[in-house]
């Protein structure tokens, strides 16, 4: 009888080959949102970090009214000269505490009442108020758009946590007042002191404080100086709230 010839097992190398993912339409927009949301999250913190050591170079709103001044047939101005908080008359933070924010030293970026009462002014028909805060309209001006969408409140909410976490409240102070609109083209504090009195921010009066920050809801439409009637009881308004603003001890 033939001997048998022994077989020896062949060993399969091949690995498995991992099943191709396949995403439905759905899928791939879910992915798509949640790295849009982390890279969202990495480079805004990234922002708020680097502006709590670096001045603010310019603001969106900044670029939107260069536009506008070109559209209209007009020089694109933008007067804007940074200065440290230091440099900046404590009568003219006081000002806008008083005009503002008078919470601006105990909130937390919120205030809750202040919002409560321009909703309930709003809903019975009366001049729309916003209820901002000073952080509000730092987060606004410096990293968004102007508008009233609830999608921009809920980033300026967004942003307003961040600069109160990591700037707190000094910071915001001095971007606020370099950064803020006071007057047509121009930009901050310096420039507006150079702008309406002809000198340095650091040397500003309570009145000249109180006549910048009069014109702050509509800086391009009001006048810190020659102003009209309604201006000049904001002004003497704020003059009378700053008497009652304590020290501001950031």
């Amino acid at each position: 009888m033939a001997a048998k010839k022994k077989t020896t097992p062949t060993k399969n190398n091949s690995k498995p080959t991992k099943k191709k993912e396949n995403l439905t339409f759905w899928g791939k927009v879910k992915k798509f949102l949640f790295k849009l949301f982390i890279w969202f999250n990495v480079i805004s913190i990234a922002l708020v970090i680097l502006f709590k050591f670096v001045p603010v170079p310019f603001t969106p709103l900044m670029i939107v009214r260069a536009f506008e001044h070109k559209a209209d047939g007009k020089e694109m101005v933008c007067s804007h000269d940074w200065v440290p908080l230091e440099d900046i008359s404590m009568n003219l933070q006081k000002a806008v505490v008083a005009s503002e924010d008078g919470m601006f030293m105990k909130h937390n970026g919120f205030d809750f009442s202040a919002m409560n009462k321009a909703m309930n002014s709003n809903l019975k028909g009366k001049k729309l108020k916003g209820g901002s805060t000073i952080s509000q309209q730092t987060a606004k001006n410096v990293f968004l758009w102007q508008g009233r969408s609830y999608f921009r409140k809920a980033l300026e909410a967004y942003y307003t946590v961040l600069i109160e976490l990591i700037w707190g409240k000094k910071r915001i102070m001095e971007v606020y007042l370099n950064s803020i609109e006071m007057g047509d083209g121009v930009y901050g504090a310096e420039a507006a002191s150079r702008h309406w009195f002809h000198k340095s921010a650091k040397n500003l009066t309570k009145y000249e404080a109180a006549s910048i920050a009069a014109i702050l809801p509509s800086p391009r439409k009001y006048k810190a100086i020659n102003s009209s009637s309604y201006v000049e009881r904001r002004k003497s308004k704020t003059l009378r709230v700053m008497r009652h603003v304590g020290k501001l001890n950031y």
